[in-house]
């Protein structure tokens, strides 16, 4: 239970604290639950898609799940994603090391440059257009579970990036989930998204059948498994590894993604 809690504190702004000494294997074990921690995410922006929905409309109501998904993780992956992005606009000097050391120390800079913001800007508009356009797929349990499950894939996605990535920095919360990643840790946590992802989805997805949404999954997690190592192999050329604010990042990015194939399934389907 104490890896379920530590999931949940690290992941969601709900105030579960957990007491007592923990080793860095401790913290990093909490990454099998991660997927439960995107599911209580999940849990929260599907209930405000079916209060509002019915009162505000889609449009209005894709704005409020948009800020509740922000909320409840506190902002953490937009802050990782912003960051990245303006240390991803430092131009190369020619000089590999000398670059990383800019684009890592820029990384820490609490300033938000122009990219930053552009990516920010650019990533909540393509939800919004990507909720928005999910929300009115009929009958209503169908996008909210499309909804429901996207934290959890995009939870998910950080362990196997962090399981095959280096840390970038010998210091940082990143730093102890990345070097004490284990091919456990990755296993319990797929497990634990397809056991959700089935569960959910026996229920949320009846109509469109098992053998569709089987048929999505399958071919969902191995074209997330293969972007995620190009991402891994991307961040080691331009950062020498990963960082927390990367693994933000990833998150927020394969979310979109998720959005995306998701809404080309439903159009599929229906």
């Amino acid at each position: 239970m104490k890896s379920l809690f530590l999931a949940i504190q690290f992941l969601t702004i709900i105030p579960i604290s957990v007491k007592g000494d923990l080793s860095e294997r401790d913290i990093a074990a909490s990454a099998k639950f991660f997927p439960v921690a995107g599911a209580v995410q999940g849990f929260c922006i599907a209930l405000v898609a079916f209060v509002c929905k019915d009162f505000f409309g889609v449009e209005i109501t894709s704005g409020f799940v948009l800020l509740a998904l922000l909320i409840t993780n506190g902002g953490f992956d937009m802050d990782g994603l912003m960051d990245t992005f303006d240390a991803l606009a430092v131009k190369s000097s020619g000089d590999r090391s000398k670059d990383i050391e800019k684009r890592l120390s820029v990384m820490k800079d609490s300033a938000v440059g122009a990219t930053g913001a552009m990516a920010m800007a650019i990533v909540l508009l393509l939800k919004f257009l990507l909720i928005s356009r999910i929300m009115n797929f009929n009958p209503f349990y169908i996008p909210a579970t499309l909804l429901f499950l996207m934290p959890v894939f995009s939870k998910w996605v950080t362990v196997p990036a962090m399981y095959h990535a280096k840390s970038a920095r010998k210091d940082g919360l990143g730093r102890i989930f990345i070097e004490n990643m284990n091919l456990e840790t990755v296993l319990i946590s797929t497990a634990t998204l397809l056991a959700v992802a089935a569960v959910t989805g026996h229920f949320g997805f009846a109509q469109l059948g098992a053998k569709n949404f089987a048929l999505f999954l399958v071919s969902t997690m191995p074209s997330f498994y293969i972007l995620i190592l190009c991402t891994v192999k991307f961040f080691d050329n331009s950062f020498g590894g990963l960082t927390g604010d990367h693994c933000g990042a990833i998150s927020e990015i394969f979310e979109l993604i998720f959005l995306m194939l998701g809404y080309a399934w439903l159009r599929l389907c229906i």
